[in-house]
Protein backbone atom coordinates (compact mmCIF):
# COMPACT_ATOMS: atom_id res chain seq x y z
CA UNK A 1 0.00 0.00 0.00
CA UNK A 2 3.26 2.36 0.79
CA UNK A 3 4.36 1.48 -2.72
CA UNK A 4 1.03 2.43 -4.36
CA UNK A 5 0.49 5.38 -2.08
CA UNK A 6 3.65 7.14 -3.46
CA UNK A 7 3.05 6.78 -6.93
CA UNK A 8 0.52 8.89 -8.97
CA UNK A 9 -2.58 6.78 -10.25
CA UNK A 10 -1.99 4.15 -8.22
CA UNK A 11 -4.43 3.56 -5.12
CA UNK A 12 -3.33 2.21 -1.55
CA UNK A 13 -7.48 1.13 -1.35
CA UNK A 14 -7.01 -0.37 -4.76
CA UNK A 15 -4.12 -2.60 -3.59
CA UNK A 16 -6.23 -3.20 0.00
CA UNK A 17 -8.95 -3.90 -1.91
CA UNK A 18 -6.79 -6.80 -4.34
CA UNK A 19 -5.77 -8.30 -0.91
CA UNK A 20 -8.88 -8.48 0.69
CA UNK A 21 -8.35 -6.37 3.86
CA UNK A 22 -10.37 -3.36 2.38
CA UNK A 23 -13.26 -4.16 5.46
CA UNK A 24 -10.90 -4.25 7.74
CA UNK A 25 -8.95 -1.63 7.42
CA UNK A 26 -12.47 0.71 6.85
CA UNK A 27 -13.39 -0.76 10.01
CA UNK A 28 -10.49 0.22 12.07
CA UNK A 29 -10.15 3.66 10.22
CA UNK A 30 -13.63 4.31 10.80
CA UNK A 31 -13.47 3.23 14.91
CA UNK A 32 -10.36 5.65 15.12
CA UNK A 33 -12.18 8.31 14.07
CA UNK A 34 -14.96 7.98 16.18
CA UNK A 35 -12.35 7.74 18.56
CA UNK A 36 -11.39 11.41 17.63
CA UNK A 37 -14.77 12.57 17.89
CA UNK A 38 -14.98 11.70 21.42
CA UNK A 39 -11.58 13.82 22.00
CA UNK A 40 -13.09 16.66 20.19
CA UNK A 41 -16.51 16.36 22.37
CA UNK A 42 -14.52 16.04 25.97
CA UNK A 43 -15.46 12.47 26.21
CA UNK A 44 -11.92 11.28 27.59
CA UNK A 45 -13.50 8.10 28.63
CA UNK A 46 -15.20 7.36 25.67
CA UNK A 47 -12.27 7.98 23.94
CA UNK A 48 -10.30 5.64 25.73
CA UNK A 49 -13.19 2.77 24.83
CA UNK A 50 -12.94 3.92 21.34
CA UNK A 51 -8.83 3.20 20.59
CA UNK A 52 -8.82 0.04 22.86
CA UNK A 53 -11.67 -0.95 20.19
CA UNK A 54 -9.07 -0.24 17.64
CA UNK A 55 -7.61 -3.16 15.50
CA UNK A 56 -4.01 -2.01 16.34
CA UNK A 57 -2.54 -5.58 16.10
CA UNK A 58 -3.82 -5.29 12.08
CA UNK A 59 -3.19 -1.29 11.92
CA UNK A 60 0.25 -1.19 13.25
CA UNK A 61 1.97 -3.25 10.49
CA UNK A 62 0.38 -2.39 8.01
CA UNK A 63 0.93 1.68 9.24
CA UNK A 64 4.27 0.90 9.22
CA UNK A 65 5.33 -0.73 6.34
CA UNK A 66 3.22 1.97 4.27
CA UNK A 67 5.51 4.90 6.21
CA UNK A 68 8.42 2.52 5.89
CA UNK A 69 8.01 1.82 1.78
CA UNK A 70 7.44 6.36 1.56
CA UNK A 71 10.71 6.96 3.13
CA UNK A 72 12.28 4.59 1.25
CA UNK A 73 10.89 4.87 -2.40
CA UNK A 74 10.61 8.95 -2.22
CA UNK A 75 13.95 10.04 -3.07
CA UNK A 76 14.09 7.02 -6.07
CA UNK A 77 10.50 8.43 -7.26
CA UNK A 78 11.37 11.79 -6.99
CA UNK A 79 14.83 11.51 -9.09
CA UNK A 80 13.15 9.06 -11.96
CA UNK A 81 9.76 11.41 -12.25
CA UNK A 82 12.88 14.18 -13.06
CA UNK A 83 15.23 12.17 -14.90
CA UNK A 84 12.74 9.95 -16.76
CA UNK A 85 9.22 11.72 -16.67
CA UNK A 86 7.64 9.63 -20.16
CA UNK A 87 8.70 6.23 -18.55
CA UNK A 88 7.36 7.04 -15.51
CA UNK A 89 4.17 8.30 -16.51
CA UNK A 90 4.05 5.15 -19.22
CA UNK A 91 4.44 3.06 -16.08
CA UNK A 92 1.77 4.90 -13.78
CA UNK A 93 -0.44 4.63 -16.84
CA UNK A 94 -0.29 1.24 -16.80
CA UNK A 95 -1.06 0.92 -13.42
CA UNK A 96 -4.25 3.29 -13.64
CA UNK A 97 -5.82 1.17 -16.65
CA UNK A 98 -5.48 -2.19 -14.35
CA UNK A 99 -7.35 -0.36 -11.21
CA UNK A 100 -9.85 0.82 -13.82
CA UNK A 101 -10.11 -2.90 -14.83
CA UNK A 102 -10.36 -4.51 -10.98
CA UNK A 103 -12.95 -1.52 -9.93
CA UNK A 104 -15.16 -2.27 -13.33
CA UNK A 105 -15.17 -6.32 -12.04
CA UNK A 106 -16.74 -4.90 -8.75
CA UNK A 107 -19.37 -3.03 -9.78
CA UNK A 108 -22.04 -5.08 -9.71
CA UNK A 109 -25.56 -2.68 -11.24
CA UNK A 110 -23.49 -1.21 -14.82
CA UNK A 111 -27.35 -0.34 -15.62
CA UNK A 112 -27.46 3.44 -17.56
CA UNK A 113 -27.21 5.46 -14.10
CA UNK A 114 -23.86 3.85 -13.40
CA UNK A 115 -22.63 4.69 -16.83
CA UNK A 116 -23.72 7.94 -16.93
CA UNK A 117 -22.29 8.76 -13.53
CA UNK A 118 -19.06 7.19 -14.99
CA UNK A 119 -18.96 8.90 -17.93
CA UNK A 120 -19.57 12.45 -16.99
CA UNK A 121 -17.57 12.25 -13.95
CA UNK A 122 -14.25 10.83 -16.73
CA UNK A 123 -15.28 14.01 -18.82
CA UNK A 124 -15.83 16.74 -15.65
CA UNK A 125 -12.18 15.20 -14.81
CA UNK A 126 -11.03 15.36 -18.29
CA UNK A 127 -11.37 18.85 -19.13
CA UNK A 128 -10.71 20.17 -15.30
CA UNK A 129 -7.49 18.54 -16.04
CA UNK A 130 -6.41 20.79 -18.58
CA UNK A 131 -6.54 24.01 -16.18
CA UNK A 132 -3.63 22.01 -13.90
CA UNK A 133 -1.20 24.14 -13.55
CA UNK A 134 1.84 22.18 -12.81
CA UNK A 135 3.86 21.28 -9.76
CA UNK A 136 3.75 24.36 -7.05
CA UNK A 137 7.36 26.35 -6.21
CA UNK A 138 8.12 26.43 -3.04
CA UNK A 139 3.84 26.04 -1.13
CA UNK A 140 3.47 27.43 2.46
CA UNK A 141 2.56 24.95 5.29
CA UNK A 142 -1.11 25.42 5.14
CA UNK A 143 -0.92 24.30 1.62
CA UNK A 144 0.30 20.96 3.18
CA UNK A 145 -2.35 21.20 5.93
CA UNK A 146 -5.51 21.07 2.83
CA UNK A 147 -3.19 18.69 0.83
CA UNK A 148 -2.81 16.29 3.72
CA UNK A 149 -6.94 16.44 4.28
CA UNK A 150 -7.57 16.02 0.51
CA UNK A 151 -5.32 13.41 -0.33
CA UNK A 152 -6.00 11.04 3.13
CA UNK A 153 -9.56 10.74 1.61
CA UNK A 154 -8.41 9.33 -1.42
CA UNK A 155 -5.83 6.77 -0.11
CA UNK A 156 -8.72 4.81 1.46
CA UNK A 157 -10.34 4.64 -1.36
CA UNK A 158 -10.45 1.76 -4.09
CA UNK A 159 -9.25 3.47 -7.47
CA UNK A 160 -8.62 6.57 -6.37
CA UNK A 161 -4.94 7.71 -5.49
CA UNK A 162 -3.99 10.31 -3.28
CA UNK A 163 -0.79 10.95 -4.60
CA UNK A 164 -3.11 11.34 -7.96
CA UNK A 165 -4.85 14.28 -5.92
CA UNK A 166 -1.85 15.70 -4.67
CA UNK A 167 -0.29 15.64 -8.65
CA UNK A 168 -3.98 17.46 -9.35
CA UNK A 169 -2.95 20.06 -6.79
CA UNK A 170 0.84 20.87 -7.56
CA UNK A 171 1.39 19.49 -4.55
CA UNK A 172 3.13 15.90 -5.31
CA UNK A 173 6.47 17.17 -6.06
CA UNK A 174 6.94 19.18 -2.85
CA UNK A 175 5.85 16.64 -0.73
CA UNK A 176 8.38 13.94 -2.49
CA UNK A 177 10.86 16.77 -1.43
CA UNK A 178 9.91 17.15 1.71
CA UNK A 179 9.76 13.68 2.83
CA UNK A 180 13.31 13.22 1.61
CA UNK A 181 14.95 16.48 2.95
CA UNK A 182 13.53 15.50 6.58
CA UNK A 183 11.63 18.46 6.74
CA UNK A 184 9.70 17.26 10.00
CA UNK A 185 7.78 20.37 10.26
CA UNK A 186 5.95 20.19 6.85
CA UNK A 187 5.75 16.57 7.32
CA UNK A 188 4.20 16.93 11.02
CA UNK A 189 1.69 19.73 9.35
CA UNK A 190 1.06 17.13 6.29
CA UNK A 191 -0.08 14.28 8.65
CA UNK A 192 -2.07 16.75 11.22
CA UNK A 193 -4.28 17.31 7.65
CA UNK A 194 -4.40 13.92 6.71
CA UNK A 195 -5.38 13.18 10.72
CA UNK A 196 -8.71 16.16 10.49
CA UNK A 197 -9.60 14.73 6.56
CA UNK A 198 -9.45 11.18 7.38
CA UNK A 199 -11.68 11.96 10.90
CA UNK A 200 -14.30 13.72 8.70
CA UNK A 201 -14.47 11.44 5.75
CA UNK A 202 -14.41 8.22 6.75
CA UNK A 203 -17.50 8.04 8.27
CA UNK A 204 -19.13 9.31 5.31
CA UNK A 205 -17.02 6.76 3.21
CA UNK A 206 -18.35 3.90 5.20
CA UNK A 207 -22.09 5.18 4.83
CA UNK A 208 -21.65 5.72 0.93
CA UNK A 209 -20.03 2.66 0.09
CA UNK A 210 -22.99 0.99 2.46
CA UNK A 211 -25.83 2.93 0.72
CA UNK A 212 -24.44 3.76 -2.49
CA UNK A 213 -21.81 1.17 -3.36
CA UNK A 214 -22.02 1.25 -7.14
CA UNK A 215 -22.38 4.70 -7.66
CA UNK A 216 -19.52 5.21 -6.29
CA UNK A 217 -17.79 3.08 -7.72
CA UNK A 218 -19.14 4.57 -10.42
CA UNK A 219 -17.65 7.88 -10.13
CA UNK A 220 -14.42 6.10 -9.47
CA UNK A 221 -13.96 4.60 -12.00
CA UNK A 222 -14.87 7.83 -14.54
CA UNK A 223 -12.24 10.27 -11.99
CA UNK A 224 -9.93 7.39 -12.72
CA UNK A 225 -10.71 7.39 -17.03
CA UNK A 226 -10.29 11.11 -16.93
CA UNK A 227 -7.16 11.03 -15.02
CA UNK A 228 -4.71 9.49 -17.66
CA UNK A 229 -5.31 12.55 -19.46
CA UNK A 230 -2.43 13.72 -16.88
CA UNK A 231 -0.42 9.86 -17.01
CA UNK A 232 -0.42 10.01 -20.74
CA UNK A 233 3.31 9.82 -21.31
CA UNK A 234 4.04 12.84 -24.19
CA UNK A 235 4.97 14.88 -23.30
CA UNK A 236 6.52 15.67 -20.28
CA UNK A 237 4.76 13.00 -18.58
CA UNK A 238 3.03 13.99 -15.30
CA UNK A 239 5.14 17.01 -15.36
CA UNK A 240 8.44 17.85 -14.15
CA UNK A 241 10.50 21.00 -11.99
CA UNK A 242 13.56 21.73 -13.93
CA UNK A 243 16.41 23.30 -12.61
CA UNK A 244 17.79 25.95 -15.53
CA UNK A 245 20.78 27.40 -15.19
CA UNK A 246 22.18 30.61 -16.56
CA UNK A 247 24.58 33.43 -16.06
CA UNK A 248 23.79 37.37 -14.75
CA UNK A 249 24.62 40.44 -15.62
CA UNK A 250 27.65 40.37 -13.74
CA UNK A 251 28.56 36.79 -14.77
CA UNK A 252 27.11 34.37 -11.91
CA UNK A 253 25.63 31.46 -12.52
CA UNK A 254 21.81 31.56 -11.51
CA UNK A 255 19.49 28.36 -11.04
CA UNK A 256 16.22 29.04 -11.50
CA UNK A 257 13.33 26.42 -11.27
CA UNK A 258 10.89 26.17 -14.55
CA UNK A 259 7.41 24.15 -14.37
CA UNK A 260 6.66 22.02 -17.12
CA UNK A 261 2.73 20.96 -17.00
CA UNK A 262 1.98 17.13 -17.61
CA UNK A 263 -1.82 17.75 -19.17
CA UNK A 264 -0.66 17.83 -22.55
CA UNK A 265 -1.77 15.20 -25.01
CA UNK A 266 0.79 14.73 -28.13
CA UNK A 267 1.95 10.92 -29.76
CA UNK A 268 5.18 9.99 -29.65
CA UNK A 269 8.27 9.63 -32.32
CA UNK A 270 8.52 6.03 -32.72
CA UNK A 271 12.02 6.20 -31.03
CA UNK A 272 9.82 7.58 -27.69
CA UNK A 273 7.44 5.18 -28.29
CA UNK A 274 8.59 1.86 -26.50
CA UNK A 275 10.03 2.21 -23.56
CA UNK A 276 6.93 3.56 -21.88
CA UNK A 277 4.34 1.62 -23.24
CA UNK A 278 6.21 -1.60 -22.56
CA UNK A 279 6.14 -0.21 -19.05
CA UNK A 280 2.76 0.33 -19.13
CA UNK A 281 1.92 -3.10 -20.24
CA UNK A 282 4.36 -4.62 -17.48
CA UNK A 283 2.47 -2.94 -14.78
CA UNK A 284 -1.06 -3.15 -16.41
CA UNK A 285 -0.10 -7.77 -16.16
CA UNK A 286 1.62 -7.19 -12.74
CA UNK A 287 -1.56 -5.35 -11.08
CA UNK A 288 -4.23 -7.56 -13.04
CA UNK A 289 -2.07 -10.66 -11.85
CA UNK A 290 -1.86 -9.75 -8.02
CA UNK A 291 -5.68 -9.34 -8.45
CA UNK A 292 -6.63 -12.92 -10.06
CA UNK A 293 -4.45 -14.51 -6.96
CA UNK A 294 -6.11 -13.12 -4.60
CA UNK A 295 -9.66 -13.82 -5.79
CA UNK A 296 -8.13 -17.66 -6.03
CA UNK A 297 -7.35 -17.20 -2.67
CA UNK A 298 -10.40 -15.71 -1.08
CA UNK A 299 -12.35 -17.89 -3.36
CA UNK A 300 -10.42 -20.94 -1.44
CA UNK A 301 -10.49 -19.71 1.75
Amino acid sequence: MGMADIVPGVSGGTVALVFGIYERLLEAVRTGAGALGRLVKGDLSGFVDRLKAVDWLFLIPLLAGILAAIVALSSLIERLLHDRPEEMAGLFFGLVVASILVAWRLLENRDVVRLGLLVAMGIVTFVLLGFQSGPALDPPLLAFLGAGAIAICAMILPGVSGSFLLLMMGMYSALLTAVHNREITTLIVFMIGATIGLALFSTLLSWLLDNYRDSVLAVLIGLMLGSLRVLWPWPHGVGVVNEVEHSSESGDEIVELEVISGTGIEWPSMSDFWLPTLLAVVAFIVVVGVSQIAERREHTA
